[in-house]
């Protein structure tokens, strides 16, 4: 599923490439993507006639934002968006098909067929779902260390499904997580109450960091992501952990394993993320509660 740095990059391309251009019409083949409203008709025409005047982000969604109206856009597993002039040949999977007025069209495909196109009249979609619950943007200046802890640190969980909850904070998933949590040394099934400060600290400074560089590089393309001009991203040339299983950890030589954790696929190596022995656990906690 793409993350933050994917859609951001996807954000940015279609940002340069349709704001500015008006629909003349909307052609759905695969009704389910559409959430609201729950007909396709009404959604195809409640778009004629508008202009996209800017693609904006909220976590891992996409906010099309047009002269009177916001769509939300969730690509899911491997929804993609791109541009074509209007009589090159429709590949197959794309469900949804945004035909301009200068004879280009905005193409949604969907090999997995897992997106979800919502449609709000301006203000309406930060207060309904599905954005109404998102956490804090890790890569805006509200994203303090304070907010960081704010946030998750009195939360029980293990701080690897803590970190991936949209809920708290928005836009990680499981390749980002996975190397902050290897930047920061922390071992993914520690709890909050055993973090020290420091402990803190690293964790949001590696979050920045990891999806910083992620971003100027474009995104990882593991699967199937490319951006809107259809190119691959570059970072998963410089992942850390997270598909390296048996391979080199490139600090301490030693090999990097994987495990499940909080039900998800978990890259880590064991000598620079340490899970704390029990007896140690017991007084970290303790020095916790002081």
């Amino acid at each position: 599923m793409p993350e933050l740095p994917e859609v951001e990059t996807v954000r940015r391309t279609l940002n340069e490439l349709v704001a500015g251009k008006r629909i003349e019409r909307v052609t759905v083949t695969l009704p389910r993507i559409i959430q609201r409203p729950e007909e396709p008709e009404a959604f195809a025409a409640a778009l004629a006639g508008h202009t996209i005047q800017s693609v904006e982000r909220r976590g891992k969604f996409l906010r099309i934002i047009l002269d009177g109206l916001v769509l939300v856009s969730h690509l899911r597993m491997e929804g993609r968006y791109g541009v074509y002039k209007q009589d090159e040949p429709v590949e197959l999977h794309t469900h949804v098909r945004f035909h301009f007025d200068d004879g280009m069209e905005l193409r949604y495909k969907d090999v997995r067929q897992f997106g979800t196109m919502h449609l709000f009249a301006p203000g309406d979609d930060l207060t309904l779902p599905p954005l109404n619950k998102l956490g804090i943007e890790p890569l805006e200046e509200a994203f303090t260390l304070q907010a960081f802890k704010k946030a998750v640190a009195s939360r029980k969980t293990k701080i690897k499904p803590l970190l991936l909850n949209q809920e708290h904070i928005v836009g990680l998933g499981n390749i980002y997580v996975d190397e902050a949590l290897f930047t920061a040394g922390i071992h993914p099934e520690r709890t909050p109450d055993t973090l020290k400060a420091a402990d803190w600290s690293r964790l949001y400074d590696a979050i920045r960091a990891t999806l910083g560089r992620a971003v100027d590089a474009g995104g990882s393309s593991i699967k199937s992501y490319v951006n809107g001009q259809g190119e691959m991203g570059m970072f998963q040339h410089e992942l850390l952990v997270y598909g390296r299983e048996k391979e080199a950890c490139r600090s301490c030589g030693g090999p990097i394993s994987k495990s499940v954790v909080g039900g998800r696929g978990t890259h880590i190596c064991l000598r620079c993320q340490p899970l704390p022995k029990a007896g140690k656990r017991a007084n970290q906690v303790k020095q916790a509660a002081k």
